[in-house]
């Protein structure tokens, strides 16, 4: 048997079809509100309250933000770059980075080799040069992640042992709040009241910012 002959016209139609369905769903993604309103819940309000955490941005910022990511998500890695770049030109926003690995185990031990990073000092640095650079993220690659912001491997390693209670805790923390905010996936931003799940663009971060000051 062979296959029915489709006729010029009818795949122009259906040409049509799949691009007047995509600019359809632009239209929609364009018009959806950017993130919703959570200062009810009191999770959000507890995450926002992390004085241990590894944070970067303005220390005193008068907004802040809690960044939830894993080093293997093309979305976050995606947003990155826009994201310290909106902040910086901010200049008023604290970044709280939650580390959220649900990836698989090659997330998990990278989340927590990034986590035990912060004992010397080394999170933020990192965890940039993570996001930014083979999206493996396999031991080997964060030995020369370490390495090349000025860290000490040996060190790392000792540190997540020693620490390895105390960052499991967190990560479970971090897994706990996820689940309370209603965090499908990564990457997610808690940008003070207002929470808002997905990629976004510098400009789409500056105009987060203005929205959930206004909250």
């Amino acid at each position: 048997m062979t296959a029915p002959r489709v006729s010029r016209r009818e795949i122009m139609i259906a040409g049509g079809l799949i691009a007047g369905g995509y600019a359809a769903s632009r239209l929609l993604q364009a018009s959806a509100p950017l993130g919703r309103d959570v200062s009810g819940n009191r999770i959000a309000m507890a995450a926002l309250n992390d004085p241990e955490g590894p944070s970067a941005g303005a220390p005193q910022g008068g907004l802040v933000m809690a960044v939830y990511t894993d080093y293997r998500c093309p979305a976050c890695r995606q947003s990155h770059r826009d994201l310290h770049r909106a902040v910086a030109d901010d200049g008023d926003v604290r970044l709280i980075y939650k580390d959220y690995p649900i990836f698989g185990a090659i997330s998990e031990a990278a989340a927590a080799l990034a986590i035990a990073a912060h004992y010397q000092g080394r999170y933020a640095v990192l965890h940039d040069r993570l996001m930014t650079g083979p999206a493996t993220v396999e031991p080997f690659d964060i030995r020369a992640a370490i390495t090349a912001v000025g860290g000490d491997w040996q060190r790392l390693q000792q540190d997540r042992a020693t620490h390895a209670d105390a960052i499991a805790q967190r990560l479970s923390g971090i897994a706990t709040e996820a689940f309370g905010l209603g965090i499908a996936g990564t990457p997610a931003y808690l940008i003070g009241p207002m929470l808002v799940n997905g990629a976004l663009d510098a400009g789409e971060f500056a105009e987060a910012f203005r929205l959930a000051r206004a909250l």
